[in-house]
């Protein structure tokens, strides 16, 4: 059923509200119908992760609103005050430049077990929480195809076949979850060092060179799967 047009000029305030008059925001009119408090709402999309803004009467209050994108519920992040002071001269513009303030506070809209709570943060962190959303987004659906190619391969004409080995069954396994097999070896080598040591002249008789090695020396490695487990100066020769 077509919506009821109210006048030529429309704009849609929500998927569920009935569509209202633009209003002309400059000069007098401005003025007056400026007058109204104003809020702006904040939603993301809990299913394709869009960001969406609406700014409405503040004595309006709104159950629950759906994606332009996809029509599914949206979380409401945030609700903030966008009244624009009126003008003190009709022909004065309405300033649209704005600033960004990460230090600015918001509040947002939380539901938990059917449980609602408001939170406060700064909008550097409410940034940082969208984009650990964003990336555990990501992983899912990472995690999603991965899981759907392993199910493809549980099959008769898969990995049940019995023509297809134990080690063909696991190179799939690895390829599809991007995992690479390693085998931990313990490596016990002999290391030559030469060092070069200032000794102070009170020091030098009872200088003692394989304890200052163990003492000083240290040994690691560029390699991230290395791990020095232990090392030992067994003997050391000194060159006066």
């Amino acid at each position: 059923m077509p919506p009821d047009l109210k006048a030529k000029i429309l704009c849609y305030v929500s998927q569920r509200n009935s569509l209202e008059i633009l209003v002309n925001v400059s000069g007098g009119l401005y003025n007056t119908r400026m007058r109204t408090n104003w809020n702006k709402h904040s939603y993301v999309c809990n299913t394709c992760d869009g960001l969406f803004e609406m700014t409405i009467n503040a004595y309006r209050t709104i159950d629950q609103e759906l994606c332009p994108s996809c029509f599914n519920s949206m979380t409401l992040l945030s609700v903030v005050d966008a009244t624009i002071q009126p003008t003190t001269n009709e022909g004065e513009q309405m300033d649209t430049t704005s600033t960004y303030d990460a230090n600015t506070l918001v509040t947002y809209k939380s539901i938990n077990n059917g449980e609602v709570s408001y939170h406060t943060l700064k909008v550097n962190e409410l940034e940082m929480h969208l984009d650990s959303y964003r990336r555990l987004q990501d992983q899912l659906a990472i995690s999603n195809g991965q899981i759907s190619k392993i199910l493809d391969n549980l099959s008769a004409d898969g990995w049940y076949n019995p023509n297809y080995e134990k080690l063909e069954v696991l190179n799939d396994l690895c390829e599809i979850l991007g995992h690479e097999p390693k085998q931990t070896v313990m490596i016990t080598a002999t290391v030559n060092v030469e060092v070069s040591y200032d000794i102070p002249l009170e020091e030098v008789e009872d200088f003692d060179a394989r304890y200052f090695l163990q003492d000083n020396l240290t040994i690691d490695s560029w390699h991230g799967d290395v791990v020095i487990e232990s090392f030992d100066v067994e003997d050391a020769d000194v060159n006066y």
